[in-house]
């Protein structure tokens, strides 16, 4: 943190964001947005992986702003633009396994899928549901 806080040098408020911001969006949104700047009328710019993040991290200013709290900017714009080298992770967190879907996963899964006709279809389907349920929270979602 201290190398990205060093880019930005005497830049009035950007030390709070840059502290807080890993905490208050959590470790995916970290990894695809990244505070850039802060403009003289308070708007932060926060770069982004690609204008999918860009978009839907925008629908989301209001939430951020709320989650950073006293080192929330004015306002927010989200953009594509670099951002940070990774860190590098513990290979324990990148490669943990998927979740085991428990029984009601199972059986919501077979309830969604019941209107599919083909049993090997229905079956694929059904695995791919239960799996997606058992994730929970997609990998966009705050921490």
């Amino acid at each position: 943190m201290a190398r990205e806080l060093r880019r930005f040098g005497p830049a009035s408020g950007m030390a709070p964001v840059v502290e807080a911001w890993r905490s208050a969006v959590g470790p995916e949104i970290a990894r695809n947005a990244w505070p850039a700047r802060l403009a003289r009328d308070g708007t932060l710019h926060v770069h982004t992986q690609d204008s999918i993040w860009a978009f839907e991290l925008t629908t989301r200013a209001d939430e951020i702003r709320t989650r950073l709290g006293k080192a929330a900017p004015r306002r927010m714009s989200f953009a594509p633009g670099p951002l940070p080298e990774p860190a590098h992770e513990p290979l324990e967190e990148v490669r943990k396994p998927p979740p085991e879907p428990t029984p009601e996963h199972v059986a919501k899964a077979e309830s969604l899928t019941q209107g599919i006709r083909d049993e090997e279809l229905r079956k694929v389907v059904a695995k791919a549901a239960a799996a997606s349920l058992s994730r929970g929270e997609n990998d966009r979602s705050f921490c």
